[in-house]
């Protein structure tokens, strides 16, 4: 019996077209990224992954490696707070230039875009690599590389929260004889400061993860001793390491929680804009860059010294000219696409764990479980993944899966609560179950929201894939590993350049989805 028209899918045909041409896309992409599901089930892998988690307990507990902890802990949490007084002392400056806010008739800088598209197309643990060979093992380079990428980061989305900004009070400044910087600071600074504020403290939550993975390439903290540990096959030094960043983290998170909604309240009514709360938290933040900058006992001037400038400028040089030779193009053009797939298969795999934890009943323990997944940085991801399905590409895409799963499921959370629920409820009225009444009811009106979540995610997904390959996961990050391990410059510029242009066109095919979602 035909169906009856009026109750056929109109959008059926698109959907298995739609279909049809992922599969077609994604299938060399999931081949060039060795996915072997079976492989975590093999007793051989089984074996290994067992004897070496059980060697994670009991964790340590000695008093001289608590000290050590300790110590490495507060180094973290130093590094990235400097790091983030670096980043914002660089990102406003270049959030000006870079901006089209505040300008009678809005244009563009594209050299200094140019500039902001350099600083954070390439990975921090790279920028950090080479502040290492530069200045040497310690949190200094640490400090560095995160000031520039997250400058470069900060001073994008600053200039893009300004642009959004209704620029009628700028513009009446501006015709009234103001100066730009002063149109900007009394007529677009004031209504964008709630947004400003999140963001700078949603990155420097972001930044404390980085600075435990810039550890592992000798930049201090946390990740220094991990990687020192799992050299030496300590697994009880280990877990209690990554126990303690995980408590870490969720301080750091409840923090930035409480700020978000101490931001979303309204001000009391007074004379003086500054209250008490201001001015503490104000003063707290002036002790806590000074605090950090002393902890780790940066030498500033030295850094900024002429001599440390020509030390990095004949670094910078024995990088040129790139090895542009037919071989080695193809070995880094394979090595590209290699990561480009680890992101992606990574990602796709992370949006549907996320989804399934996202509605997942149990909310205590749904919510733990993300904040643990969230918490634990890529590269430790890929070490334990490295030993479940062996080295290579997999291996990266299982801990991008791992790791961005928690972080989608949170967003992916908030955003399922905040959709319209009438839909919903007038299916389940009209007879029909609760899974039907999601997916035809509350999920069309989330989609949109959820697909620009995983693209973001994708975005930051393929910098940390280019940076896997450093534990033996595959990728740029293994050719770029083992080029500076040799001091092959030439060779390794060359990767780093194929890092930031498939950064670069992640972000324009990433910025362009979304363009056509809206």
């Amino acid at each position: 019996m035909p169906l009856d028209p009026a109750l056929r899918d109109p959008a059926a045909r698109a959907r298995l077209a739609y279909g049809l041409l992922a599969l077609v896309v994604l299938w060399p992409l999931f081949d060039a990224a060795q996915v072997r599901p079976g492989a975590l089930f093999e007793a051989g892998n089984l074996t290994v992954i067992g004897n070496f988690l059980g060697a994670f307990l009991p964790p340590a507990t000695g008093r001289e490696f608590l000290g050590y902890l300790g110590q490495a802990t507060l180094q973290t949490l130093a590094i990235a707070t400097a790091g983030m007084a670096l980043a914002c002392a660089l990102a406003v400056p270049l959030a000006y230039l870079a901006s089209a806010a505040g300008r009678e008739r809005p244009t563009l800088n594209p050299l200094t875009r140019g500039v902001l598209t350099v600083l954070r197309g390439i990975p921090e643990l790279v920028w950090a690599l080479v502040f290492v060979r530069v200045f040497g093992l310690g949190p200094a380079a640490g400090v560095l590389a995160l000031g520039l990428t997250y400058g470069g980061m900060l001073a994008k989305v600053y200039a893009e929260i300004l642009e959004s900004t209704d620029p009628a009070p700028a513009r009446a400044l501006l015709r009234s004889g103001a100066r730009r910087p002063l149109a900007l600071l009394y007529g677009l600074v004031p209504q964008a400061a709630k947004e400003l504020v999140s963001y700078t403290v949603y990155r420097w939550e972001c930044a404390i993860r980085a600075s435990v993975v810039m550890g592992f390439v000798g930049a201090g903290g946390l990740g220094q001793l991990m990687d020192q540990s799992m050299k030496m096959l300590n697994g009880g030094e280990a877990a209690s390491i990554l126990l303690c960043f995980l408590v870490l983290v969720f301080i750091a998170d409840a923090l930035s929680q409480g700020l978000r909604r101490a931001l979303d309240t309204p001000p009391a009514a007074r004379p003086s804009p500054w209250g008490w709360r201001s001015a503490g938290g104000l003063l707290a933040l002036i002790l806590a860059v000074w605090a950090s900058f002393r902890l780790l006992d940066m030498d500033l001037a030295a850094l900024l010294s002429r001599e440390s400038a020509g030390a990095m400028g004949e670094f910078i040089a024995s990088f040129f000219p790139m090895d542009l030779g037919a071989d080695w193009l193809r070995r880094v053009a394979m090595g590209t696409w290699e990561t480009l797939a680890i992101s992606v298969v990574g990602t796709l795999l992370a949006a549907v764990l996320g989804l399934l934890l996202a509605l997942a009943p149990l909310r205590p323990a749904s919510h733990f479980v993300l904040n643990l997944l969230r918490s634990v940085p890529e590269l430790v991801w890929a070490t334990i993944t490295a030993l479940a399905v062996g080295l290579g590409p997999f291996a990266g895409a299982l801990a991008l899966a791992l790791h961005t799963s928690g972080v989608l499921g949170r967003l992916y959370a908030q955003a399922l609560e905040n959709a319209p629920r009438a839909p919903a409820s007038a299916l389940v009225l009209s007879g029909s179950g609760k899974g039907l009444a999601f997916l035809y009811g509350t999920l069309p009106g989330a989609a949109p929201q959820l697909l620009a979540y995983t693209l973001y995610r994708w975005e930051m997904n393929i910098r940390m894939a280019a940076i896997l390959g450093f534990v033996g996961a595959g990728g740029l990050g293994q050719l770029l590993y083992f080029e500076l391990s040799l001091f092959h410059y030439a060779q390794a510029a060359t990767v780093i350049t194929a890092m930031l242009l498939l950064s670069m066109a992640v972000d324009q095919v990433s910025a362009w989805l979304r363009r056509r979602m809206g």
